[in-house]
């Protein structure tokens, strides 16, 4: 198995990327963009988990059936969390939060 070895340029410039995504996060916190702003947040935290898990984790340069399994798995433990709470949801009586 060969090592990949990132420049800690890039490892600095990810980081770089992070901390303004936060910025990102925290001032569109406090713009009222309605319906949006679950949409918004969601998308930027997406963008930050992409990054940590491609450089930092180094999924980047992981074999491709690695990756494949890895997603495949989570996906569907996703699944099976969302079915869950969709049941719990749907079950529970008019008018009780």
């Amino acid at each position: 198995m060969s090592e990949h070895v990132v420049s800690t340029k890039l490892y600095y410039a990810i980081w770089i990327a992070l901390l303004v995504l936060t910025g990102v996060t925290a001032g569109v916190a406090f713009i009222d963009l309605g319906p949006f702003n679950t949409i918004v947040a969601l998308t930027i935290a997406t963008l930050k988990a992409v990054l940590v898990l491609l450089f930092f984790m180094h999924l980047k340069y992981t074999s491709e059936k690695m990756t494949s399994v890895v997603v495949i798995s989570a996906l569907f433990w996703l699944l099976i969390l969302l079915a869950l709470s969709l049941a719990d949801y749907t079950t529970r009586p008019l008018g009780v939060n």
